[in-house]
């Protein structure tokens, strides 16, 4: 599933200007096609009064339970990401209307945040980053012996190792291992979660020492004063002039990479070409009518982005049709005999380092 973007580099000082564009009632009636032709600049959104303002709320108490005097600035932007310098978080756009929701889902099949739980999960991330910014924790000589310079190059892409003990758990997939300060704001989003019992969880993991800094380090923080407290903006969702079109079809060649082709030996041990199988179903018709719940299972289990698996499986149904494979046994079985061949390839591809993740 996807992940928050990597931390931009540059700030702009500029207010998004209040957007007269089209809101409301307006963008609960257009179509996709409607939606799809409007600019980014012409939605007139806000986060107050949205599901977003609730959410805020929530993850800003967990820092006033900590006694963390912190409260950063939130504004709409084309994705999630927290700049360097500025403690603030920018917010995807489509979170601010149901609307978009609904287009960003039938368009990259899931909402990154969508629901209260996952977008608490992205907020206590970004939260890790903007409290380093406002406390300026990456000077720490601790901080950079535990999680590395900041100063390190932020990669394109990243290869994640599934097995590592050396990292937290928090977003998917294994996001602490993509740079250092990926490592610190994630670990910070585990230390935050109420309940999290990372104590326990992290028992005997090189991680746990990570989580015993951070909460020194929080603790060190408590009732201090943030030393940066600027409310810069950047790329603010009014001024983007590109159409959610265009916005929508670059990040579909983003999550859309090529994967290795090597599924031949495993389908035909679980479909068969031969005569004495030619009445039964095709297993390209039964994936396709099983397609949401088996993508929806591979990436819950794997981490990988729907989107990504959905271009897995248009190869091998493409296979399949080439093959001309048809079920051996009854749709149940074959569906989740099917769902566990796929995982292990993921899972395959993943931990064999040729992977790469995009930031």
């Amino acid at each position: 599933m996807a992940t928050p973007s990597k931390k931009k580099q540059h700030a702009t000082t500029s207010r998004p200007r209040r957007s007269k564009g089209v809101g409301g009632d307006t963008l609960a009636n257009m179509s996709d096609d409607e939606l799809l032709d409007l600019r980014m600049c012409d939605l007139a959104l806000s986060i107050k009064g949205s599901e977003l303002e609730t959410r805020i709320e929530k993850a800003l108490e967990e820092l006033r339970a900590n006694d963390l005097d912190f409260k950063p600035h939130f504004w709409l932007s084309d994705e999630w990401f927290c700049a360097d310098g500025i403690p603030g978080i920018a917010i995807p756009f489509y979170l601010a209307h149901p609307r978009l929701e609904r287009l960003e889902r039938s368009q990259l099949l899931e909402v990154e945040g969508g629901d209260e739980k996952w977008c608490l999960k992205i907020l206590r991330h970004e939260l890790g980053h903007a409290i380093e910014n406002a406390f300026r924790t990456r000077r720490l000589k601790a901080r950079r012996e535990l999680f590395g310079r900041s100063t390190e190059p932020y990669p394109e892409y990243y290869s994640p190792r599934p097995y590592s003990k050396s990292f937290v758990l928090h977003l998917d997939p294994w996001y602490a291992q993509s740079h250092p300060d990926e490592d610190f704001a994630e670990t910070f989003a585990v230390w935050l979660t109420p309940n999290s019992q990372w104590r326990e969880r992290y028992a005997g993991w090189p991680a746990l020492k990570k989580l015993e800094y951070m909460d020194t380090l929080m603790h060190e923080l408590r009732g201090k004063r943030a030393p940066v407290r600027n409310s810069k903006i950047l790329d603010p969702h009014t001024k983007f002039t590109k159409t959610l079109r265009e916005h929508y079809e670059k990040r579909k060649v983003k999550y859309g990479k090529e994967h290795p082709s090597f599924y031949d030996k495993d389908l035909r041990i679980l479909f068969s070409s031969e005569a004495e199988f030619a009445k039964n179903p095709t297993a390209a018709s039964l994936i396709k009518r099983r397609r949401p719940m088996i993508r929806a299972t591979v990436s819950r289990w794997t981490g990988a982005y729907q989107y990504t698996t959905d271009q897995v499986l248009d190869a091998i149904v493409q296979r399949c049709v080439e093959l001309n494979l048809r079920l051996t046994s009854p749709e149940d079985i074959a569906v989740k005999e099917f769902t566990v061949l796929l995982t292990v390839q993921t899972m395959n591809y993943l931990h064999s380092g040729r992977h790469r993740i995009a930031l």
